[in-house]
């Protein structure tokens, strides 16, 4: 008996994934701003459903960040979310920016982020200051453990 994984297919997103997006992004739980699905690389099961998914989001300041990284729960620890993040890495200009929870900060460490940490020296655009100061409130309120990590990939990194 042979054990065969089953095929994924990572590609752009197209117009019919909007819904399929969306729905992830809300069923794990994270920013559902900024869901433009032109943006968005997708990964497919063998019958075209949506498993996973990842943007490069530009920001007014000038900043772009790797976000809306997801994977549905039964295909997770499988490395669909790092070939996401190395497929989106490859296209981009280093800086790119992301926030997490500080418990994935090691996890975005293999692909080459760097946390900054106030008082380092590095100019943190403002978009991430601002999500730093209104996730804070958040986080009080809904008790969320640990803290709302800044992390960018450095062009001495590429």
């Amino acid at each position: 008996m042979t054990n065969t994984q089953p095929a994924i297919i990572y590609r752009p997103a197209q117009a019919s994934d909007e819904a399929a997006i969306k729905a992830l992004i809300r069923a794990v739980n994270i920013n559902p701003m900024g869901l433009k699905w032109h943006r968005f690389l997708v990964a497919v099961d063998e019958n075209g459903r949506l498993i996973g998914c990842g943007q490069i989001k530009p920001h007014r300041d000038g900043s772009r960040e790797l976000a809306s990284i997801a994977v549905q729960k039964a295909w997770r620890r499988q490395g669909i979310a790092g070939t996401i993040i190395e497929h989106l890495l490859a296209e981009q200009q280093p800086p790119v920016w992301l926030t997490c929870m500080d418990r994935l900060v090691p996890f975005y460490e293999q692909f080459g982020f760097v946390e900054v940490k106030a008082g380092d020296g590095r100019s943190i655009p403002f978009y991430f200051r601002l999500a730093r100061t209104f996730f804070k409130p958040i986080q009080w309120f809904s008790r969320i453990p640990g803290y709302l990590a800044i992390m960018v990939w450095p062009a001495s990194q590429k």
